[in-house]
């Protein structure tokens, strides 16, 4: 065997007792079940891999637990890689590369088991400008494809956001799969949420798993099944209450008595059950929709002036935008006896403003801002929290739970229990690191903002233990 292996091997067998030692992180293993039990992890070198666009370690914490050495990684970020560095890069003698720009690597200096990486996702994200293989960041591929090729690793795991799945997409996707086969591998990819591997986050993401052709049962390359393990919020963050309440089912005519039922329901928030959290925006409605007028004190007639905008503001009949300012003479016959000074009370409270020569709209006018800086406040006992992203969310937990059978009064009782009563805390850059994965032990950055950005571009660490320990089978 190499020198240099040897060396690594042996380096990460002390790294390896040292984890096994820490209470903390044994917990961690325990809480989420994405390891074999402590005592009988294997800590012998199995295979070699390299971490392109590695961020923080996503994907090196699992790939390690399963017996991976890191010869090399590639990543641009510097506060990225400082975190990395900090977590993984122990002494100055140690003998992994940092390989710089994938845009300027032509091969690998070493033959490799295992490449890794998530690509960066923006191109084909929602929260991007849906350029995909135009925008800069999706020509990356392009480098992907050549290192692959160049290198012929025995196997890859690549990461990116679901909308690289959605039908908009399918040319890029297919491009992307034809040049990968190109190079001489079997490919099979599949759409993963991280909640069904242990995880109370709703967080949907593509895996492309690439086989080398010439490895014998290169086709038998199965994703793994759910883990079928059912954590909620209280399970992973800490200082909040654990209860078991249901959801509660209702009728959707009950819960949704306009007849128009959100086209954003799905699996956490099916059409007959009472949501598990409550989201703060004047420009939407719902039964856990919170308004700034139903916040603070206002009088029947200024929350009919509200509720009348909320309904007509998106009305083509008023203007061609997706909310539109409504001025005094449109408001003046859909509410009976209305007076000028009754809407600009709404004004002075600051729920109102008069834009001018265009009418009347809500302060609050941003979901992703939310109502006095809160966008959602979720229960504790609630299944997932929405996806975590890289510019940050203003999400709550609530510190209590509460039960209710009428869903009329079930918003009331969330706003006196517990929004008027503090009972509820910001989510933390430690509590994202949690969410995804990351063991207890993991040094994050130290200004909170750059932690949570770090955290919500990363990939969830208990999906790649998975997914690799299932490729393993087949390449080792």
């Amino acid at each position: 065997m190499p020198a240099l292996i040897c060396c690594l091997i042996s380096e990460s067998v002390m790294l390896k007792s040292k984890k096994i030692e820490t209470g903390v992180y044994a917990q961690q293993l325990e809480l989420f079940q994405l390891f074999e039990p402590v005592n009988t992890i294997v800590v012998q070198s199995k295979f070699t891999f390299v971490d392109l666009f590695s961020g923080i370690g996503g994907f090196r914490i699992p790939l390690e637990e399963l017996g991976g050495i890191c010869l090399g990684y590639s990543e641009i970020d510097k506060e990225a890689i400082k975190i990395y560095q900090k977590n993984f890069i122990k002494d100055t003698n140690n003998h992994e590369i940092y390989l710089g720009d994938i845009t300027n690597l032509n091969h690998l200096p070493f033959e490799i088991d295992v490449i890794v990486g998530g690509v960066p996702c923006q191109p084909w994200s929602i929260a991007g400008k849906l350029q995909g293989l135009e925008d800069p960041r999706g020509k990356l591929w392009l480098d992907v494809f050549r290192l692959v090729k160049n290198s012929q690793p025995k196997a890859f795991i690549f990461e990116n956001v679901k909308g690289l799945a959605e039908p908009r997409n399918k040319a890029s996707l297919e491009y992307i799969i034809n040049h990968l086969t190109a190079s001489g591998y079997v490919i099979k990819y599949q759409v993963i949420n991280s909640y069904d591997f242990g995880l109370p986050q709703d967080r949907d993401r593509i895996f492309i798993v690439g086989i080398r052709n010439d490895l014998d049962n290169c086709w038998g390359y199965t994703f793994p099944q759910s883990l079928n393990k059912k954590i909620k919020l209280c399970d992973v963050i800490p200082g909040v209450q654990c209860s078991n309440y249901p959801k509660k089912k209702f009728p959707p005519e009950i819960l949704y008595p306009d007849g128009k039922i959100p086209a954003s329901r799905g699996r956490f928030q099916k059409i007959d059950e009472l949501n598990d959290f409550f989201t703060f925006a004047d420009i939407r409605n719902g039964h856990t929709t919170i308004h700034s007028w139903e916040l603070i004190e206002t009088s029947p007639k200024e929350k009919l002036i509200c509720q009348t905008i909320l309904r007509n503001r998106r009305k083509k009949v008023y203007g061609p935008k997706d909310g539109n300012p409504l001025k005094f003479e449109v408001l003046q016959p859909l509410i009976p006896s209305l007076k000028l000074e009754e809407v600009n009370s709404l004004v002075d409270k600051n729920i109102l403003r008069l834009v001018e020569d265009k009418g009347y709209e809500f302060v609050n006018s941003k979901i992703s801002s939310g109502i006095n800086g809160i966008s959602k406040i979720y229960l504790p006992h609630a299944d997932a929290i929405g996806t975590l992203t890289a510019t940050g969310t203003k999400d709550y937990v609530a510190t209590i739970s509460i039960e209710c059978e009428k869903p009329e009064i079930y918003k009331q009782k969330f706003i006196q229990e517990i929004y008027l009563k503090n009972k509820y805390k910001l989510l933390t850059a430690q509590d994202y690191a949690r969410l995804q994965g990351f063991p207890e032990s993991f040094k994050i950055a130290d200004n909170e903002t750059t932690a949570k950005h770090q955290f919500g571009n990363a990939v969830s660490v208990p999906v790649v233990y998975h997914l690799a320990k299932a490729l393993l089978k087949i390449i080792i």
